[in-house]
């Protein structure tokens, strides 16, 4: 997957639940493409990653077209995302089943596109991590 195109996303609350923001950002040849941050309202962190994942599909979803590569690495710093999606744990809670619902709809429309999931360190996510920041400061003034 040395030419896969590279997702990072990230979702944080401040309180949990508490504002939250959700960003994304898109890396081709090692460099970032696109990148983009939403606030949320009142969320949980893991809600809040969810809705990040959730906002990078629908933008893949777009832009498929316009990447070179078919293959594409979403990277995430939410061990429970990764787990929940891979099968490894179980969605108990009744607050992200539709979040996951969604995320199975979104990916079901790229099946031309071979998506992997995988849990980085917060460091490797740090520019994702600080487009949530800013969203928040942004909305919170």
């Amino acid at each position: 997957m040395n030419n896969s195109v590279k997702i990072y996303t990230d979702g944080g609350a401040r309180g949990n639940p508490g504002p939250a923001a959700a960003a994304f950002v898109v890396v081709a040849d090692g460099k970032v493409i696109y990148k983009d941050s939403k606030f949320l309202g009142i969320s949980t962190n893991n809600e809040a990653e969810y809705r990040a994942l959730i906002i990078a599909l629908e933008w893949l979803k777009n832009n498929k077209e316009k990447l070179k590569e078919k293959n594409v690495l979403f990277l995430l710093d939410s061990q429970l995302v990764v787990r929940q999606l891979t099968k490894l744990y179980k969605v108990k809670s009744e607050n992200l089943k539709p979040l996951v619902k969604r995320v199975e709809n979104l990916t079901s429309t790229l099946s031309e596109v071979e998506l992997v999931y995988l849990s980085v360190g917060r460091e490797e996510n740090r520019l994702a991590d600080k487009l949530v920041n800013l969203k928040l400061d942004e909305n919170l003034v």
